[in-house]
């Protein structure tokens, strides 16, 4: 359906921009898997010099992932307008974020785009993807009825994110072609069921229409499991954080090899939206306050701010490391294509060895 090699597809990760750059993508696609820009938040120019990019590293399929929340607190449709919302309705949180900063020994460093994610926002991205006629369309969160009609017209599949079976019959309903069913192991946006129940509960639900499982997987027997599950592949981002062509910074890759997983939490503080990341000094201070974060887009304009002060002061240790529970496991970083490399090794090794392992009889 895809036109790769290996169900292996690499998570459109955005840790606003900077987790997928185009020599990833187009290196994940090069060694026979689906490369997967994650553009959210990201202007459209930026989006379509990314995907013309990738086009000149490599002719192979790759996709572009994008954030369509299905639900979005009303609000300004410019970052300055929603800071004015946050000091005028939320004046603590505002506050908060201050004495973070000063706590932290940083200097006030907002962010200077206007961009905030709605609704029209999404729209203006949507239709940049599909005149550029992008192979495969992801969906990280949200609804595809934006999306589906318009990358039908051009040939495009749209792969749709699931985290419940509820949602993943809503996305089949919809029209997606492709299902990621993503357990709460995952890194960044992820939600409360996990990979074990969640992928074949939507296998069964969603057929014939294809399912990749997401969550906790990062080596070749993960992949093995969710072929046993009914998957016909996997969708993996933290595995590929650490490799050599993320866009991350290095802090972020060593801090993920040395964390153990119950060292990846889920919080709302970055976004408003439930996110799972490596615990830092932040989110610790987070959950120590007595504030709830507020609802996307506010949280995130809050926080960007903050992560703007702490990337110009060189605080990778302060800033989003969004990954997923099988960071446990990564030892090292690497190239893209000896990552996938391990991965189908690994997959095959794991696929053959069951005959010896295990005795079957009818």
């Amino acid at each position: 359906m895809l036109g790769i090699e290996y169900p292996i597809v690499l998570a459109g990760m955005g840790v606003w921009g900077q987790g997928t750059p185009p020599a990833l993508v187009a290196a994940v696609s090069e060694a026979g898997g689906l490369g997967v820009l994650g553009c959210s938040g990201l202007s459209p120019e930026e989006t379509r010099a990314r995907i013309h990019a990738v086009r000149e590293m490599t002719d192979k399929p790759f996709g572009v992932d994008l954030l369509l929340p299905a639900s979005l607190a009303p609000a300004s449709d410019t970052r300055s307008g929603v800071r004015a919302e946050i000091e005028r309705d939320y004046p603590r949180h505002a506050e908060f974020n201050r004495k973070l900063i000063r706590d932290f020994g940083l200097t006030e460093s907002p962010v200077e785009d206007e961009i905030v994610i709605s609704t029209e926002f999404l729209k203006k991205q949507i239709a940049l993807i599909v005149e550029e006629k992008v192979p495969v369309f992801a969906l990280g969160l949200g609804n595809p009825e934006l999306v589906v009609g318009e990358a039908r017209k051009v040939g495009m599949k749209v792969i749709g994110l699931a985290g419940s079976v509820r949602n993943a019959v809503r996305q089949k309903r919809a029209g997606v072609d492709i299902i990621a069913a993503q357990g709460t192991e995952a890194g960044g946006h992820t939600g409360r069921v996990a990979t074990m129940p969640l992928v074949p509960q939507t296998v069964d639900q969603v057929a014939p229409t294809p399912v990749l499982a997401a969550g906790g997987i990062g080596d070749g027997r993960g992949i093995a499991a969710a072929l046993s599950l009914g998957a016909e592949g996997a969708w993996i981002g933290t595995a590929f954080l650490v490799a050599d062509e993320c866009g991350i910074p290095g802090e972020l890759k060593d801090a993920i090899i040395a964390a153990s997983s119950p060292d990846f939490v889920v919080t709302r503080c970055w976004t408003g939206k439930t996110v799972r990341s490596v615990a830092n000094s932040v989110y610790e201070a987070w959950e120590m306050s007595d504030l709830t974060p507020l609802p996307t887009p506010h949280q995130r304009v809050l926080m960007e701010d903050f992560l703007s002060a702490a990337k110009r002061a060189g605080r990778w240790d302060l800033y989003i490391n969004a990954a997923g529970q099988i960071g446990g496991v990564l030892t090292r970083r690497k190239p893209a294509a000896e990552i996938m490399a391990d991965l189908v090794a690994g997959t095959v090794a794991a696929l053959n060895g069951l005959p010896g392992r295990v005795r079957t009889a009818a």
